[in-house]
């Protein structure tokens, strides 16, 4: 069985996800609907774990 993050694990993968997306949204040419839905997707495989970390 997996160990539960930390609070200081989750509050690192948050601020990690928010830089990586900053930078694709100001180096990409145009935000069209592929990239937010990227985006989306990939929001979905940070914050569920972190949900799921904190709830126990």
């Amino acid at each position: 069985m997996k160990r539960p993050l930390s609070k200081l694990q989750c509050i690192l993968f948050v601020l990690a996800w928010v830089s990586l997306c900053a930078v694709v949204i100001t180096s990409a040419p145009r935000v069209d609907g592929m990239l937010i839905v990227t985006i989306l997707m990939s929001g979905a495989l940070v914050f569920i774990p972190v949900y799921k970390s904190l709830k126990k």
